[in-house]
């Protein structure tokens, strides 16, 4: 009798500035799940992060030069198809997701319930507060994936989530967004075919100094709307693949 190839997952961690919190996410994450592989995409940063990285026990790939945020996942999504994994969860390195709850979306995956799974802070009973202008963007952004899906989407801009092969394949040919990977990956990955779902997760507080703050949330919010906007009419005639 044939036996049943291992299950290969891998967490992904692009980072930018974190060396303050990713040594210790890396560890966390080597502890409580001894089994995984942990890949940091260093993207461009000036402060350490990746041999911060390497010391909590992460293999780590490096970016000459600052990409954005979704060239750095892309990065992380073509390494997992040409080391055969089966899985990816992606995590923010800023220490705001709680590793512990890396089983949950492995359990859906592994369930088949969808091909991107996405890690909601909306989602049953919650105590995530956010400012003002943060709240309106996210909100904005959720009425619009929801319009957009036809079903209700709470956290559209999450950036802890779970998925197969198959949306991997999909996400390194032909359309990801360099920077913001959120709303308009979404509703892209709808339009392409991809299965997805929400499930409820907590969120701490950050270490990260890389956060949307004062202007930079207006700033954020119009190229999120832009982006969304052009996925929108770039894939609004594409059938979805059975």
């Amino acid at each position: 009798m044939t036996e049943k190839p291992k299950e290969k997952v891998l967490v992904l961690i692009p980072v930018y500035n974190e060396s303050r919190s990713i040594r210790n996410l890396v560890a966390e994450v080597k502890n409580l799940y001894p089994e995984m592989d942990i890949l940091v995409i260093d993207d461009g940063s000036r402060d350490g992060a990746a041999d911060e990285a390497r010391r909590g026990g992460a293999r780590v790939v490096n970016h000459a030069f600052n990409l954005g945020d979704g060239a750095a996942r892309q990065t992380g999504f073509l390494y997992a198809l040409r080391h055969d994994y089966d899985y990816v969860i992606h995590l923010d390195g800023d220490g705001q997701h709680s590793p512990r709850e890396i089983s949950l979306f492995l359990n859906a995956l592994r369930r088949d319930e969808a091909d991107l799974i996405v890690g909601s802070r909306f989602l049953g009973r919650y105590t995530y507060q956010l400012p003002r202008m943060k709240k309106i963007g996210m909100k904005l952004f959720s009425l619009i994936c929801s319009f957009a899906l036809r079903r209700r989407i709470t956290d559209p801009t999450s950036g802890f989530r779970g998925m197969n092969r198959r949306a991997m394949e999909i996400y390194t040919h032909g359309y990801y967004p360099q920077h913001f990977p959120d709303a308009d990956v979404i509703i892209s990955s709808h339009f392409r075919g991809l299965r997805i779902t929400e499930i409820p997760v907590t969120v701490g507080a950050t270490q990260s100094n890389n956060l949307h703050q004062g202007g930079t949330v207006i700033y954020y919010i119009y190229k999120m709307l832009l982006s969304t906007f052009v996925s929108s009419l770039r894939f609004s005639r594409d059938k979805p693949n059975p």
